[in-house]
């Protein structure tokens, strides 16, 4: 064989050679990271990734490393400008150097990132996020929700651990009011990966005691502005945006919004604003009940001193309308006890009258009166003898006349 035979060091050292001659600068790479991870000497092992714009299959990858020196300035700076974690999955435009090591491989170097370029992507993102859920109509779904008058039953979506968990409940529990509010932890975890999966699971386990619940606020304290990017997602915005009850956010950050803070019916800076947001809604609440209640106290003495005022006129006017009640009354009996006088003296004649009357007739029938008109009556034994057949011969009668009375004996009866 007349070529020459190289080992396999050889033939990677030549191309490392050849790399190094023909790319001997350093280029900006537009990438997506994958695998990021970092050991305990502070340098970071990633792969550089690129997918096609339709199927999203890798079309390009790369082994990729930041030595501790730069990355311990780099992940900082970028996750301070762009309050997204250097992660996997987002994408990125870096400085880079071609490197191929006899024994590893090709690879290249960071030396450099521009957040610019993945803010860029990330509010592209939040854009696409955005305008699909206004597509499906639920982006202010939760904004259009009535914020009760009152919310007093709170349930809290939040890592028990975090400081601003507890700032929250100090700040509700210490209210310069004296209000009381009922609060229940829906554990989440709130900064990493499944900052998504957890939360909308947290929702679901709201959604089981829904009517238990005025609203749910969201917080999350304590932790790095790194991690905001779990809030900027759809499948969490769209659970959001959904839910029934009104959303409270105070993811304790002061940039740009996230989607989350977006959909949500209210969004504060930081737990404790959330809390002075309950507060001071249920403080107004209950100065308006406290005004509506003087007002009403107001009326009532209003109508009552009115009612009193009319009842003092009346029990004034009341003797006076006694004496008017008892001249019209005498006046009454008068006329009634007239009307009963004349009455009874026309009865009284009429009685009279018709009692002369009977007296004539009494008179006229009376024995004295057929007497002196020349009739007698016989008598046997003082009664009248109305019949022959109540004599027999030998009785003695009596014959009385107007004027005297003679005696007879029967001789004899004629039948």
């Amino acid at each position: 064989m007349s070529q020459q035979v190289l080992s396999l060091f050889e033939l990677n050292r030549f191309v490392k050679q050849a790399l190094h001659n023909h790319l001997p600068d350093t280029y900006w790479v537009q990438a997506e990271l994958s695998d990021v991870r970092s050991n305990r000497s502070g340098h970071c092992y990633l792969e550089f990734v690129q997918k096609d714009t339709e199927g999203n299959h890798l079309i390009a990858k790369a082994r990729g490393t930041i030595w501790s020196n730069i990355f311990k300035m780099l992940k900082p700076y970028f996750e301070q400008e762009t309050g997204q974690q250097f992660a996997s999955g987002i994408k990125v435009l870096v400085q880079v150097s071609v490197e191929f090591h006899e024994l590893y491989g090709y690879s290249l170097t960071v030396l450099d990132i521009d957040p610019t370029y993945t803010l860029g992507d990330m509010a592209r993102r939040r854009r696409e996020i955005i305008l699909r859920l206004e597509e499906e109509g639920v982006l202010t779904m939760n904004k259009e929700l009535d914020m009760p008058l009152a919310p007093q039953r709170i349930a809290v979506i939040s890592s028990a651990t975090a400081a601003g968990y507890g700032d929250f409940c100090d700040q509700l529990r210490s209210n310069p009011y004296g209000l009381s509010f009922q609060t229940k932890l829906f554990p989440a975890i709130m900064q990493g990966e499944r900052v998504e999966e957890s939360i909308i699971s947290a929702l679901e386990s709201v959604y089981q005691e829904l009517d238990e619940w005025d609203v749910v606020v969201l917080i999350r304290g304590g932790g790095a502005t790194s991690d905001l990017s779990g809030f900027d997602t759809y499948n969490l915005a769209a659970n959001c945006a959904q839910f029934p009850l009104p959303i409270i956010t105070g993811i304790g950050h002061e940039r740009d919004e996230t989607v989350l803070d977006i959909v949500a019916h209210t969004r504060v800076k930081t737990p404790t604003a959330a809390a002075e947001y309950l507060i001071g809604r249920l403080y107004e609440t209950a100065l308006k009940l406290e005004d509506h209640a003087t007002r009403v106290v107001n009326k009532v003495e209003e109508r009552l001193n009115w009612e009193h005022t009319r009842l003092n006129r009346l029990s004034e006017r009341i003797p006076m309308n006694v004496r008017m009640c008892l001249q019209a009354g005498h006046y009454a009996v008068k006329g009634i006890q007239h009307r009963i006088d004349v009455a009874l003296q026309e009865r009284l004649l009429k009685e009279k009258h018709r009692l002369q009357l009977l007296e004539h007739q009494v008179r006229t029938a009376s024995p004295e009166h057929l007497l002196k008109r020349g009739y007698s009556i016989t008598l046997l034994d003082g009664r009248a003898v109305t019949d022959i057949s109540m004599l027999k011969e030998g009785d003695v009668v009596t014959t009385r006349y107007a004027k005297g009375e003679s005696q007879s004996v029967i001789m004899k009866i004629k039948k």
